[in-house]
């Protein structure tokens, strides 16, 4: 938002998708707080009872029932109809939705947020593919680019494929201007990406969806504008049985840019005296006198935009976790994650 933007684009497939965070996923998997019912049987325990293998419990038969699922030899001894309930398999969708809009597309070195978000998609997909769960990913915000989807993919022999589209797609739009889009850098549209996703998701079963974006959506009060973006996909998770969890992803810079600014000396001497800044979506710039009034000002504006979409997102039955684009993958995915009941 402030600084930095990234300066190398990644063109290895281990830049985005590390082979050692790839073994460290073993151990985990994805996990659904919801009631859900898949597209295909699969390799996940719902929470419903079906036709699995696996017996679960007994009810009393009511008229119309399978007789094929009544148990004789409870009928022998009690001489009543009791049925068997098995435990259902069912396949999981896993959705990764990651905003590629220009105002990702901060934040210096590792800390870049288009790169962190990238890696953490890769990181979730893999987690997925190698758990046998059906994986979608979408990239949404750039709108010189469009809405570009990865079709569903199960199993860990489409690693490279799902890392490879990530690679090739999220960066797309840094540097240049594709061909046959002639024009300025203008507004990602996130919220139209949004609803097309929302319709898609009311289509293709329950499941878990991970949007990772940083929110900026105008305006920021007094209701932050990216909530108007996410109420589809609310209301997509209400009627579907989505679990829906939304990865908000700030530089450190933009979450306390004056603690930044005291605890790092280059980004104090830029952040200070006459600058101009420019706005990363639409290529506006104002002049403005950096003090450190202001930035004390910026930081607890930062904060209460922060708090005013967690609190929107819980309302809608969202969750929402504020993840600083420094932050360690692993730590994320194996402790935080696992916490808030997105994985087990």
């Amino acid at each position: 938002m402030f600084f930095g933007t990234l300066t190398q684009v990644p063109t290895d497939l281990d830049q985005v998708l590390d082979p050692a965070m790839v073994a460290r996923l073993e151990r985990l998997d994805v996990a659904s707080r919801k009631t859900f019912a898949g597209k295909l049987q699969g390799e996940r325990r719902s929470k419903r009872r079906g036709r699995s293998v696996e017996f679960d419990d007994y009810r009393a038969y009511t008229p119309g029932d399978d007789l094929r699922f009544v148990d004789w030899n409870v009928l022998a001894r009690l001489d009543r109809f009791f049925i068997k309930l098995f435990q259902d398999e069912q396949d999981l969708a896993l959705h990764v939705i990651l905003d590629v809009s220009p105002s990702m597309n901060a934040g210096a070195g590792d800390g870049n947020k288009l790169l962190f978000g990238a890696r953490l998609a890769a990181s979730l997909g893999a987690l997925g593919l190698i758990n046998n769960n059906r994986v979608m990913v979408s990239l949404v915000g750039d709108t010189r680019l469009g809405l570009r989807r990865l079709e569903p993919l199960r199993g860990r022999r489409n690693l490279p494929r799902f890392g490879r589209f990530i690679l090739d797609e999220a960066f797309a739009g840094i540097g240049s201007t594709p061909a046959g889009r002639a024009g300025p850098v203008i507004a990602g549209d996130l919220a139209a990406g949004m609803r097309l996703l929302a319709a898609d998701a009311a289509r293709s079963g329950s499941g878990v969806t991970v949007i990772i974006s940083d929110l900026l959506l105008p305006p920021m009060t007094p209701e932050p504008g990216c909530l108007a973006a996410l109420r589809p996909m609310a209301a997509t998770a209400g009627n579907a049985g989505h679990d829906v969890y939304v990865l908000q992803t700030l530089s450190p810079e933009e979450i306390d840019p004056a603690g930044e600014a005291q605890r790092d000396p280059q980004i104090r001497r830029m952040l200070s005296g006459d600058v101009r800044l420019s706005d990363s979506e639409t290529g506006r710039g104002v002049e403005v006198t950096i003090t450190p009034e202001l930035l004390r000002e910026a930081s607890s504006r930062s904060s209460r935009f922060v708090q005013s979409v967690g609190r929107g997102c819980s309302a809608m039955g969202l969750v929402h976790e504020l993840v600083p684009s420094t932050t360690d993958i692993a730590v994320l995915l194996i402790e935080t994650l696992r916490s808030r009941g997105m994985l087990r």
